[in-house]
């Protein structure tokens, strides 16, 4: 694994990447479906900033836990969302922490590894958000090629359950970012439905541990 400084930078392209497809998400996209099974895209949102909450805390206190003084969802999803990335993109400054371990209830695992999961969990649902708004947006080039081969790391046949459907499979000569969500479990080149209400659902609940 890259040192942290390498992980954190990476992080940031991640969550950089997921807030200009947040762009696209209108009051009226709010309900609906995304490409995960159970959730609609306001609560995609709130799990997304759920989840750079936890990367926050993560890198700055060195834990993940309930986080302290929580009053609950953001009442414009999009706007919580925005906010908690500009905690987390200030701790990601290249002068951030050095490298750690996180306290995970009992175990602990080094902030690194904590970071590069938190970059794949927030790169898919970047994808996700903007397919539930109707539009395709590839995960850059750059990004993805990085992320891939360290995917299988983290999301291994025996964590799937619960958390990422099965790889999809794509063509060889597909690129890196429709090669990283097909991983995923997802169908990249399935042009996306016009937004519906409906729910849908998000491999995956409440972020514990960033994935």
């Amino acid at each position: 694994m890259a040192p942290l400084t390498r992980s954190l930078g990476l992080l940031g392209s991640a969550v950089s990447y997921a807030l200009a497809s947040t762009r696209l998400a209108t009051p009226q996209c709010l309900s609906c479906s995304t490409p995960c099974a159970g959730w609609d895209l306001g609560l995609l949102l709130h799990h997304v900033s759920d989840s750079i909450g936890v990367l926050h805390q993560a890198i700055t206190a060195g834990y993940i836990g309930p986080p302290a003084g929580d009053d609950g969802p953001e009442p414009d999803p999009v706007s919580g969302l925005h906010r908690q990335a500009g905690r987390l993109l200030a701790a990601c400054a290249p002068d951030g922490p050095a490298d750690h371990l996180v306290a995970i209830g009992d175990r602990e695992l080094a902030a690194r590894m904590v970071v590069a999961a938190g970059a794949i969990e927030i790169t898919v649902h970047g994808w996700d958000i903007a397919v539930a708004c109707g539009s395709y947006r590839p995960v850059p080039p750059g990004l993805a090629a990085v992320l891939l081969p360290i995917a299988p790391l983290f999301i291994t046949p025996g964590c799937r359950a619960g958390l990422f459907a099965d790889p999809v499979p794509v063509p060889g000569r597909a690129c890196p970012g429709d090669q990283l969500v097909a991983f995923l479990g997802r169908h990249p080149r399935i042009n996306p439905d016009p937004p519906q209400a409906g729910f849908a659902a998000i491999p995956g609940g409440p972020a514990g541990l960033p994935l």
